[in-house]
């Protein structure tokens, strides 16, 4: 049985729900972000005690088949970024497509449906988030930050970053306190 939940961005969110699933007694085959697979069925009084646990700590068990869709986008995305390892030509039309197995148009177009961004958008926020979070650790030039982001130069991602936060990325890491969002607060609002 195969069960998705939204807001698992890292390995400890992995952790945190294994966690729950052994203390709720469900045996499962794997857990990867955003995605559970069990070993048996569930029964429903099971599912509503796991969904209560999991939103306890933030998470959600999603029912929606287009929520589920658009929750493995995202997770995929955060992945990617979260490597470090774009390269310059990267097509995410062609990533999307092939890690979903659905056509990009369809998935962006139900992106947009939802999450009112698109879903190059919500990439792009992601890649701003990974440069905060880089510039605030300072162990990586804005060049080397550049080029593992997929960049094809320091002065577009300057552009890039200043576009979206309001300040180039020296202001911000000289001003960062308090500037950085969680990764699923990431939304068109930013």
């Amino acid at each position: 049985m195969e069960l998705y939940i939204k807001n698992m961005v890292c390995p400890r969110c992995k952790m945190a729900v294994e966690t729950i699933l052994k203390e709720e007694d469900l045996q499962y085959i794997k857990v990867e972000l955003g995605e559970v697979l069990l070993k048996n069925e569930a029964a429903g009084w099971q599912l509503e005690r796991l969904k209560n646990k999991l939103e306890a700590v933030g998470f959600e068990l999603l029912d929606d088949h287009r929520k589920m869709l658009i929750d493995k986008a995202k997770t995929l995305l955060i992945e990617l970024v979260q490597l470090g390892d774009i390269d310059e030509h990267f097509a995410l039309s062609a990533y999307v497509s092939k890690n979903i197995h659905k056509e990009y148009s369809t998935v962006s177009k139900l992106f947009t449906q939802l999450e009112s961004i698109t879903l190059e958008q919500y990439f792009i926020l992601q890649k701003v988030e990974k440069v905060k979070e880089w510039l605030v650790y300072d162990e990586l030039s804005l060049s080397e930050i550049s080029y593992k982001l997929g960049y094809s130069s320091v002065g577009y991602l300057s552009n890039q970053f200043k576009r979206i936060t309001g300040l180039t990325p020296s202001a911000f890491k000289a001003n960062h306190k308090g500037l950085r969002k969680t990764l699923d607060s990431v939304n068109a609002n930013n």
